[in-house]
């Protein structure tokens, strides 16, 4: 018997998700479901980081797994795929080819950590495409083997193309619902207005050292960002210039022609001072560098008609530490799926924990032709040393802006520690600038001026990496 489309009685509200939340689908067929026994409904998931051409039915590479699920009792069946494509989008920790660090390309044999890139970097793993593709199946459907459960041709309907990236939603974040359809809109960070923003919950306003790197992302799903804006104000509030850093291939973006492959929806701007002093010969300037500690630069971002397409964010560059405390970077990834930094200022601690595996060695020699009395040998001896570097951190006097930013650490899957700019060697690895550590804090009191006059916060991270000794 022939039986028409599936009908997609319920879809995500907006065509751009992040992956963490609910991604429900609901499927039916009445139809089918009223006459038929041993009804499913399935759905095949295509996933690709092609341009929008693909995924598609057609491309069985693209098919990443077939899922099923029965009627409930109002006949429909319902389906979540959040846990499914969630793991297919990840964090980029490393720059995309064709970027550059020190105006050296990025490619496969010169790979360069994310945070501390020139200019552009395209999104290698944060974005991908979706399409599913639902149907049913019944007993008896494939009259060639009529006790088997297979698929009731012309009962297929695809969704609408998805585009997925790796954010989550937290249970604030407030949802718009039409036609039983629901989800998030991304409206504030689709850059085409002065009042729209980059993928962050921190502050507009940050602090940062002359030597500092750090990155801003943005979604460019619609192409419309031509060139990010950097405009310089000396610590005496005087004018130093601007600058245009375009938005194109030269400097690791998209060739200047969107063309919405997937790695081109979301671009990462290394725009801290760091960043900037790689590649500027503006900011390589000693004189420049004297004039702007104890200033701020302005970054903003602009279309084709130098229409404002984001608002305004503003970097502070801090004066040189003259109280002798250590500055400690931290960058982690936050609620949209890439990063957000802040240096610690303030005392910190370190302190290393050593665990060893011993042995009791014999005291002399006893393989020689003569038996010697060595000193150094005999009793219990360390045979292998591991220790962990813990480091307790403190902010200095924030606002309460800061408190959702820190919010997002505590809760980050990935936290790293951050170098700061220097003189690399020849040929250097650059091993020594993304350092990964886990946060040992486990909990956190939001501060208010009101409760708390002066808000502070402390933080404890622990080396992942075991500091390695000489085994005996």
């Amino acid at each position: 018997m022939a039986y028409s489309n599936s009908t997609i009685e319920q879809a995500p509200l907006y065509d751009q998700l992040p992956v963490g939340q609910e991604i429900i689908f609901v499927v039916s067929n009445t139809p089918l479901v009223s006459t038929e026994t041993k009804v499913k409904f399935c759905a095949e998931v295509y996933i690709s980081g092609d341009d929008p051409a693909n995924p598609n039915a057609a491309i069985s590479s693209d098919l990443i797994g077939t899922f099923k699920t029965t009627p409930n009792n109002a006949g429909v069946g319902i389906f979540d795929f959040r846990n499914v494509i969630e793991n297919y989008v990840s964090a980029d920790n490393m720059a995309s080819n064709g970027s550059a660090y020190k105006t050296i390309s990025t490619t496969d044999n010169t790979p360069h950590p994310l945070q501390i890139i020139d200019k552009y970097s395209l999104s290698d793993n944060s974005v991908r495409y979706m399409v599913i593709r639902f149907y049913a199946e019944y007993l008896g459907a494939d009259a060639s083997t009529p006790t088997a459960v297979s698929k009731a041709t012309g009962t297929e309907q695809d969704s609408a193309q998805l585009i997925l990236f790796n954010g989550y939603l937290k249970h604030t974040d407030l949802l718009g619902i039409f036609n039983s359809n629901f989800g998030y809109s991304l409206n504030d960070f689709t850059l085409d207005g002065q009042t729209k923003n980059f993928l962050s919950n921190a502050p507009t306003t940050q602090e940062a050292f002359l030597n500092d790197y750090g990155t801003l992302s943005f979604l460019a799903f619609t192409g419309n960002v031509s060139y990010i804006k950097l405009t310089y104000t000396s610590f005496a509030g005087v004018a130093l210039g601007n600058e245009q850093v375009l938005v194109n291939a030269a400097n690791g973006a998209y060739d200047g022609t969107y063309d919405a492959i997937a790695n081109q929806q979301l671009l990462h701007f290394g725009c801290f001072p760091g960043n900037l002093q790689n590649w500027n010969a503006t900011w390589q300037s000693s004189i420049f560098q004297e004039a702007i500690q104890g200033g701020s630069y302005l970054v903003q971002a602009f279309d084709a008609a130098d229409g404002r397409a984001s608002g305004r964010y503003t970097i502070n560059v801090n004066c040189p530490k003259f109280k002798g405390y250590e500055s400690i970077r931290l960058c982690w990834l936050n609620q949209w799926g890439v990063w957000d930094y802040y240096t610690f200022t303030q005392k910190s601690i370190r302190n290393i924990s050593t665990q060893g595996t011993t042995y009791q060695q014999l005291q002399g020699t006893w393989n020689e032709n003569r038996y010697r009395i060595d000193t150094y040998r005999g009793g219990k001896k360390a045979f292998r040393v591991n220790a962990t570097e813990r480091i307790i951190m403190n902010t200095d006097f924030v606002s309460a802006d800061y408190n959702t930013m820190f919010e997002e650490l505590i809760n980050s899957p990935e936290v790293y520690l951050l170098d700061d700019y220097q003189t690399d060697i020849s040929f250097a690895a650059l091993n020594q600038y993304v350092t990964p550590v886990r946060l040992t804090t486990s909990s956190f009191t939001r501060k208010t001026v009101a409760n708390d006059k002066l808000i502070q916060y402390t933080f404890e991270v622990e080396k992942s990496k075991t500091l390695r000794t000489q085994a005996v």
